[in-house]
């Protein structure tokens, strides 16, 4: 059965860092039970839910994707490209080493967040331009390429991290909100969608989606396709530029 790691959000959720959008109050105790909700329904599509210990020191450590990256049995930890996010890695790479995983490290001065990769197939694509730099997709490519991965770095200007733009389909598809792709044509295939949020989709496993309550025209586009929307309500998290993808690692090998 896959495992997801996931963190509960700190209780300083409202202080988290925003890059591209105006900061709105955020309301803790709903954004509580919006990641129960989350956590739930992974369980209840055959995912076990691992929790990551708090950090409630950290507002933005809720968004747990972005302490790494898996790649086969490896977990490369990221470091952080916002300094006051780095205290977030060390439990969640405990928590993967516990899950069997080898790990390795990307080390000053190089910087990656788990939310700037994305991985469609054996093509890991890596955003470059906002929170990790040319040396950690370096350091990265130097870790994951030995494993058989075809690193590509694609530019990330307009959006916080890479996977705040494009998500892939279970046919590996790319999608995403046009207006905020820097280079659609970076990508072997992509669609648009039509909503920012419809971008973000993790993959449950055979034809289910799950996605935010946010992109109902998106989840009416996927259906069509063939796939099955699985739909939650994230609002707290969008606040803070968070999605689908971001509070959780998805681990299956």
């Amino acid at each position: 059965m896959p495992t997801a790691l996931v963190r509960r959000p700190s209780p300083r959720l409202a202080e988290g860092l925003i890059t591209h959008i105006e900061r709105k109050p955020v309301d803790p105790e709903l954004a509580v039970r919006q990641w129960q909700q989350y956590v739930d329904v992974l369980a209840q599509h055959g995912w076990t839910p691992v929790e990551v210990p708090p950090v409630d020191s950290c507002p933005d450590g809720v968004f747990v994707e972005d302490t790494m990256v898996v790649y086969g049995d490896l977990a490369v930890i990221a470091r952080a490209g916002a300094e006051s996010r780095r205290p977030e890695a060390a439990a969640a790479e405990e928590a993967v080493r516990e899950q069997g995983y080898r790990i390795s490290h990307v080390t000053e001065p190089g910087t990656f967040d788990g939310g700037d990769i994305l991985k469609v197939g054996n093509i890991v694509y890596v955003g470059l331009g906002g929170r990790t730099n040319a040396e950690g997709i370096r350091q990265l490519t130097a870790a994951l390429t030995p494993l058989g991965a075809d690193v590509r770095a694609v530019p990330v200007q307009k959006v916080l991290h890479l996977k705040s733009a494009v998500t892939a389909l279970p046919d590996g598809t790319v999608i995403g909100y046009e207006p905020l792709v820097d280079d659609p044509a970076a990508f072997d295939a992509f669609r648009a969608v039509p909503e920012e949020a419809g971008a973000h989709v993790v993959l449950l496993g055979e034809d289910r989606l799950l996605m935010a309550a946010s992109a109902p025209k998106s989840a009416a586009l996927f259906a069509e396709l063939g796939y099955t929307p699985v739909v939650v309500d994230i609002s707290e998290f969008e606040k803070l530029e968070g999605c689908v993808t971001c509070l959780s690692v998805r681990l299956r090998r």
